[in-house]
């Protein structure tokens, strides 16, 4: 019999490995982000671990670098100082040699120095065999020196003196220990001088050397001392080092003639303890900071977010509000470029923004026959020139070949910066602004007109009465020369004369009359409105008889006053003789009352002085004031306040157009038109005209 064979179990199937491998790889992939999430914190916490131990060794290695250089250069300032007051020393100690001297002469001018210079132990005078002459000691410490022991065989006084002779100038012995009677001992060195006919010798104390030619700040913190080239240390002064510090040391070559010695400073400093300290400190502050930096990045999120929809709703307000305006705006560049128009002054010259800011040529929109001299402004504005602040007029081309009138107003284009990116143009049409001016111009002469034929009228009816004077005065000396002519016989001589007298009669009262019709007619016939030169007086002149003739009418008295050397006003004739005869008319009229005995109109005319506190500026410019003064009732309050108002008047037969026309006239010109009353009674009206 065969062995039975076993059963091959089928392969699990493709799904039920998947499902076993799902949770494996999940958890993979959990691990994966938590090692991805917790990477970036580690790496994180190590760069900040760096970073503070980083700075924990910079601040150390610092704070030693910083004590070191402090000392270095407080050493360097110690041995300039030093050397400085060792060569005043020397200088001094020569000078005091100068002059004839004797033993008690040297010996008192030595007290003097010893009491002045604390770091001289002896002052010895020797002649040029070195024998002492004279010798002293310092009076501020017992005496070091026998007089036995300082004979000319003394080797330090002997190898300074020689190298004193050999280099011409003061030189030092090296440094020796000088043993005391009483013990111990101190360190000294020789100073000689030569001088004439012999030398001077002091003998330095190390110890006070350093106290009195050193800084005292140099050793309030540390240790000052002379060191020999070998090491040696000779004197130290200053404060002792203390446990548990850090010793700095610098040392500079104090280089003198005939000796070299090191100055030393030992400096103490405690040892930083930084390491525990500014470690938590540095540890807590970067934690705080962490997160304070992503609470502000947060809020820094959230107001960018709200300051982002606050600059787009501003923006779209700008937009609305430029896109709604009627006033063009252009923005060009420093080379003259347009970078922006407004759909208002797109419409205003006919031309799309595309077409404006793309276009080859300067500007379309300006006409042929001045492009030239708008190259040239646009040249000078460019250069930096600031256009005027109230604006300037041009002309522009609409697309259509049409001119049009504008208003310009330009301002420096500045960016955030402060910079100047360009230049900023509002534009406004003003062709229906000069069309109501125009209008305007046209009414004010028909209404001026109307004044002056409403004057006429009501001077119509004075015509007759005063042309019946001159016209029955020339009817008599006529019929008067008839009969003179018709006599009989010839004509005597005297005959003759009274003939001549009467035709010369005759034509003075008809030029009488010529002149009073010329006067009517000048007034009423319409002239061309330019402005002249012309004299106060000929203005005056020119409207007298037409005041004349009322005057006589209501009995009133005209009183003309002219300034010498008047200049020539620049004004309109026309209007200006209208003015003078309104406030003529008006004054006369305030004085057709009953009961009125005095009725005198003075008409005068004055330069204006200068103001005592204007300026130069303004007083640049003359002016001439004309006066009209009347002696009727005045002016009330209430009359005060509507006086100038067009249409407002108190007679019965007025316009209420007199005083708005002189207003107008006069502040045309540039002046003012102004009244004030007079005592007892009366007004007085003031108007200003300029000078040419």
């Amino acid at each position: 019999m065969s062995a039975p064979t076993l059963p091959v179990p089928p392969p699990p199937p493709v799904s039920s490995v998947a499902r076993a491998l799902r949770p494996v790889l999940a958890r993979l992939r959990l691990l994966r982000s938590v090692w991805q999430r917790w990477f970036l914190w580690v790496l994180l916490a190590v760069l900040v671990l760096a970073l503070l131990v980083t700075v924990v060794w910079l601040a150390g290695r610092h704070e030693v670098e910083q004590a070191q250089t402090l000392l270095e250069r407080d050493t360097a300032d110690a041995v300039s100082d030093l050397r400085g007051g060792l060569q005043r020393n020397a200088q001094t100690l020569r000078a005091s040699s100068a002059g004839v001297m004797d033993h008690d002469a040297w010996l008192a001018r030595a007290a003097g120095l010893l009491r002045e210079h604390r770091e001289w132990l002896r002052l010895e005078w020797r002649d040029s065999a070195l024998q002492p002459l004279a010798a002293l000691d310092t009076p501020y410490r017992r005496r070091v020196f026998e007089d036995d022991g300082r004979g000319a065989e003394q080797p330090d006084v002997v190898a300074a003196c020689a190298n004193a002779r050999k280099l011409g100038t003061p030189a030092y012995s090296p440094s020796h220990y000088v043993p005391s009677p009483q013990g111990g001992g101190l360190e000294a060195m020789e100073l000689c001088v030569p001088i004439e006919g012999g030398v001077l010798v002091a003998t330095y104390a190390l110890r006070e050397m350093l106290t009195e030619l050193v800084a005292p700040t140099l050793t309030r913190g540390q240790e000052v001392s002379f060191v020999e080239p070998d090491g040696t240390r000779l004197v130290a002064v200053g404060a002792p080092r203390r446990i548990g510090t850090r010793v700095f040391t610098a040392q500079q070559v104090i280089d003198l003639p005939g000796s070299e010695m090191l100055l030393r400073a030992d400096g103490w400093r405690a040892v930083p303890d930084l390491f525990p300290n500014m470690l938590t400190a540095l540890v807590t502050a970067i934690s705080i900071a962490l997160v304070s930096v992503l609470v502000l990045l947060a809020r820094d999120t959230r107001a960018r977010q709200r300051v982002e929809h606050d600059l787009a709703d501003a923006l779209a307000f700008r937009k609305a509000m430029e896109d709604s305006v009627i006033t063009g705006l252009r923005a060009r560049d420093l080379q003259g470029r347009i970078t922006y128009v407004n759909p208002a002054f797109c419409e205003m010259v006919g031309l799309s923004a595309e077409e404006l800011m793309r276009s080859d040529v300067d500007a379309p929109y300006w006409p042929t026959e001045l492009a030239h001299e708008y190259q040239r402004r646009q040249a000078v504005r460019m250069a930096g020139a600031l256009p005027p602040r109230e604006g300037f007029e041009s002309v522009f081309m609409h697309r259509d070949g049409s001119r049009f009138p504008v208003l310009i107003f330009e301002a420096p284009l500045i960016n955030a910066q402060g910079s100047q990116t360009g230049w900023m143009s509002a534009f406004i049409d003003i062709s229906e602004q000069r069309r109501i001016e125009e209008l305007s111009r046209a009414t004010q002469e028909r209404l001026q007109a109307s004044a002056r034929l409403a004057t006429v009228g009501e001077m119509a009816s004075l015509l007759s009465h005063e042309l019946t004077q001159p016209l029955a005065a020339i009817a008599s000396y006529a019929s008067g020369s008839l009969n003179l002519l018709g006599t009989d016989g010839p004509v005597a001589r005297v005959d003759q004369a009274e003939v001549a007298m009467a035709v010369r009669r005759i034509a003075e009262q008809a030029d009488r009359a010529g002149q009073v019709i010329r006067s009517v007619h000048d007034f009423v016939r319409r002239r061309d409105r330019t402005r002249e030169a012309v004299a106060p007086q000929a203005l005056v002149d020119a409207v007298l008889p037409l005041i004349e003739l009322q005057a006589r009418k209501l009995g009133v008295q005209v009183e003309v006053a002219l300034e010498p050397d008047l200049p020539r006003l620049l004004c309109d004739r026309t209007l200006v003789e209208q003015l003078l005869l309104n406030l003529a008319r008006n004054g006369m009229q305030a004085m057709d009352m009953p009961g009125l005995d005095e009725r005198v109109l003075r008409l005068r005319v004055a330069p204006v002085a200068p103001a005592p506190d204007g300026n130069a500026a303004a007083d640049a410019r003359r002016w001439v004031e004309f006066s009209v003064a009347d002696g009727g009732c005045g002016i009330s309050a209430a009359v005060e306040e509507r006086l100038f108002t067009p249409f407002f008047t108190t007679r019965a037969d007025g316009m209420g157009l007199g005083l708005s026309l002189c207003r107008t006239v006069v502040e045309q010109h540039g002046g003012a038109l102004g009244f004030e009353r007079l005592v007892p009674r009366g007004t007085v009206f003031r108007f200003t005209l300029p000078a040419a």
